[in-house]
């Protein structure tokens, strides 16, 4: 096991634990929490696209999407919606990474040269099977029993590609500037940015989504 895979297991191990409690609280750690993550993210998009024309409208976009992650969590019901959604991107980014470095196979798209068809199948895969443990955890602790019919299967697929558009955008304006990573605050993964580039964008979908469905 090489260190970069040895700090990216540290980092998941010490991190996940520490952004469930606070999303489970949703009290002044969790704001603080999200508008530190907003801060983090806007100094490591400037870094990436200072003085060049989609500066603004990146600045723009963080600053929304992050207000549509606050609004999701205190929704009626919003822990199990936040979560949902959360699930989904991190087994979307956990199924790419393991089944594309696994499998191999074709390029997906020369803006993100690591990414391959058949890590784009294996975020699919992941993030159904990790939605049904959600479903069957929830069922136990948040008493909320959600069935499992075409609605959501088609969410489930549309939340998961939309994660994975949003890593290939982040991807291009990292390209553009060539750099490899938005930051270093994450050992092993790189920037926060790196980690959640589909959710930022995955989040504003769903609550899009949401809102006309329901």
């Amino acid at each position: 096991m090489n260190n970069t895979i040895f700090q990216r297991i540290f980092s998941s191990i010490v991190l996940l634990p520490l952004v469930l409690i606070l999303t489970v609280k949703n009290n002044l750690y969790f704001n603080l929490f999200l508008l530190f993550c907003l801060f983090a993210s806007i100094k490591e998009w400037i870094n990436i696209s200072y003085k060049k024309s989609f500066f603004i409208f990146g600045n723009f976009f963080l600053i929304f999407s992050f207000l549509n992650a606050y609004f999701l969590r205190n929704a009626d019901n919003g822990l199990f919606l936040f979560l949902f959604v959360m699930v989904i991107c991190i087994c979307t980014d956990l199924g790419g990474y393991i089944i594309g470095n696994l499998v191999k196979g074709p390029k997906l798209t020369k803006i993100s040269p690591k990414k391959t068809y058949s890590g784009c199948l294996g975020g699919f895969i992941f993030s159904y099977v990790g939605i049904n443990i959600y479903f069957f955890i929830s069922q136990k602790l948040l008493n909320v029993n959600v069935k499992f019919d075409l609605i959501i299967f088609f969410t489930i697929f549309l939340i998961s590609a939309v994660s994975q558009i949003g890593d290939l955008i982040v991807s291009y304006f990292k390209r553009r500037s060539n750099l490899k990573d938005t930051g270093k605050l994450i050992p092993g993964h790189g920037g926060l940015l790196d980690r959640i580039d589909g959710i930022i964008f995955a989040i504003p979908f769903y609550n899009f989504f949401y809102l006309i469905n329901f």
